[in-house]
């Protein structure tokens, strides 16, 4: 499976939690964790369970996509991220 048709099948996955689409999104690091506490959360799915999608393997990095909305808009927030010196590559 190349790239592209991993990326086609992680936002499909994606799209079947997602009530609306996005028009903010925020990648949240360890300073920035409480954030997520302003989000009227949605649903917060794990990334170990969208395919073909990156898993943070820092502590105190929580491995999370929250959709949700702040003051009415639609956001999408990764709590936590991944680093190229976990072992990932840039394409990945």
């Amino acid at each position: 499976m190349d790239h592209y048709q991993e990326l086609v099948a992680a936002a499909d996955y994606l799209r079947s939690y997602a009530t609306q689409a996005p028009r903010i999104g925020v990648v949240l690091g360890s300073g920035l964790h409480n954030f997520t506490q302003e989000i009227d959360v949605v649903c917060a799915i794990e990334y170990s369970s969208i395919p073909h999608f990156p898993v943070s393997t820092v502590e105190g990095h929580h491995g999370r996509l929250i959709f949700g909305t702040i003051e009415g808009i639609p956001i999408v927030a990764m709590s936590g991220r991944f680093h190229y010196y976990e072992g990932y590559t840039s394409q990945q």
